[in-house]
């Protein structure tokens, strides 16, 4: 019987499901949106039900197109959007409250507080973090002080939390195993990235209890099986891993120094550094790349928030647009921005500036500013803010970044990818997979089943099938940045003010 392999790739705005054969071959995919619910200003959540019941979906819809049953199911991995914090009921399952998304701001508050206090050097020393409302700690403290039966719960050890890909690991095995893995758990402000377990200083700080988290795991294991009434047989769970980590395995980022950008709802760029966890002085974060086998691999990594969100802005709430794609003929229309810059920090600046109280702006705007400026301007903001961290990046690591790999939902403009080689000055490496989180899931599920004896095995099939070379004049991307530069300050200097 042919066996394959089944990858969840739980996102922000929607779920996939990919089934793969033996040489990682894409079979078939299926995808759904879900909603997500603003209910404040600053206030992201998602419905953990809605989450729940779009990985069903995917995975039924999955099977049937490849016509694959469970039983040829080697093994099952799953990526998962991180930070997204869940608690709920250990008896029962239910969530006591929405799932606060990575972009919530709502703590704002409490990091400042915790500022205030002095602690940001010791939580960056253990965590490799910065204290912003983005991480999970501070989302969990939240939910525990507002939601009345939260805390009476977790006093009474009934109350479980987990970023996304334990909440659905939970839901999988009918709630056998309540773990998470090394790279989720090192974006919680919980857990010491240099000893790999959560410190206890760190849970007195946020005033957690233990009781409520799961057990820290290495990213392939054996993770339990499926309930056998969720898919017709039982499923072996082999592999689980946050989204942007999983992506740097797609894109086998697995040696110190390969540069990794994932372009979705929001943008990320991760530097692998080896087993050397980079204690950054240019604000942005060290994280666990990835523990296989008992060996571990750190990352140097930067986030954007608000990218592929910003295009939906301009579908969604302006009517700028009807689809994504119509961003490139627009933006391709106009030969330079006409020192237009939208500034899409709808849920505040990620690194390297660390501003969660921001909200978004545009400027230059003129009375022949048209919609095309604003689809390009939303483009440009991308390749702004990965050039800006990149330059941090540089400085950190004290060497010239030469290359980077690409993949992700933006990856299809080819206007915008022109123009990010063109501000970063560096040739683009691309493959025929623009999805590579689920690749990375499907990748280490594959060594848990046997496949692949380890991460060199089963990214040696890794290949740029196409480069892109910047071809931009110095003075024009000199000129671009320092528009963009001059955009971002007068809006930072609008919050001081």
């Amino acid at each position: 019987m042919k066996q394959y392999i089944l990858a969840i790739d739980q996102g922000t705005t929607s779920t996939k499901a990919c089934i793969y054969d033996r040489e990682q071959y894409l079979i078939a995919w299926a995808q759904q949106e879900f909603n997500q619910y603003f209910p404040q200003v600053g206030r992201v959540e998602h419905a953990p039900e809605e989450l729940w019941q779009s990985v069903l979906t995917v995975c039924h819809k999955v099977l049937a197109i490849a016509n694959v049953s469970a039983s040829q199911i080697a093994a099952l991995g799953i990526s998962n959007q991180r930070e997204t914090t869940i608690l709920w009921h250990k008896h029962t399952g239910e969530a006591v409250y929405p799932a606060i998304v990575w972009q919530d701001r709502r703590t704002f508050d409490d990091c400042q507080r915790l500022k205030e206090q002095g602690l940001d050097a010791l939580i960056h020393q253990k965590t490799g973090l910065l204290i912003d409302p983005y991480f999970s700690a501070t989302k969990i403290r939240w939910i525990l002080d507002h939601v009345p039966r939260a805390k009476d719960l977790a006093d009474q050890g009934l109350l479980a939390f987990g970023t996304v890909e334990s909440y659905l690991l939970w839901r999988l095995t009918g709630g056998k195993q309540h773990i998470t893995d090394v790279t989720n758990a090192s974006r919680t402000l919980l857990m010491n990235i240099h000893t790999l377990t959560w410190d206890p200083e760190l849970l007195a700080i946020f005033a957690i209890p233990a009781s409520l988290l799961p057990t820290i795991v290495q990213n392939v294991g054996d993770f339990g099986e499926t309930l056998p009434a969720l898919f017709g047989d039982a499923i072996s769970i082999k592999a689980l891993i946050g989204d942007q980590q999983a992506a740097m395995i797609g894109q086998a980022c697995i040696t110190p120094g390969t540069l990794k950008a994932t372009l979705g709802t929001g943008a990320f760029l991760m530097l692998n550094s080896g087993s050397h966890v980079i204690q950054s002085t240019c604000h942005l974060i060290s994280t666990v790349a990835y523990q296989v086998g008992g060996c571990v691999a750190y990352a140097l990594e930067g986030s954007v928030f608000n990218t592929g969100t910003a295009v939906k802005w301009l579908r969604d709430q302006l009517g700028l647009i009807k689809t994504a794609d119509e961003t490139e003929s627009l933006a391709r229309s106009l030969s330079s921005n006409d020192g237009f810059y939208l500034v899409p920090s709808f849920t505040g600046f990620g690194a390297p500036y660390w501003q969660p109280e921001i909200s978004a702006m545009c400027c230059g705007i003129t009375r022949s500013t048209s919609k095309a400026h604003f689809a390009r301007g939303a483009l440009e903001a991308v390749a702004y803010q990965l050039l800006d961290i990149k330059i941090a990046m540089e400085r950190d690591v004290a060497f010239t970044i030469h290359e980077l790999r690409v993949d992700g939902g933006l990856a299809v403009n080819h206007w915008f990818l022109q123009f990010l080689a063109d501000m970063l000055a560096i040739p683009l490496l691309m493959t025929s997979v623009t999805e590579a989180s689920c690749s990375g899931a499907a990748l280490l599920a594959a060594i848990g089943a046997g496949f692949y004896q380890d991460l060199t095995a089963a990214t040696h099939h890794w290949h740029a099938s196409r480069k892109i070379l910047p071809t931009m004049a110095s003075a024009t991307r000199v000129a671009n940045h320092q528009g963009w530069i001059k955009a971002v300050t007068m809006l930072l200097n609008s919050v001081k003010e």
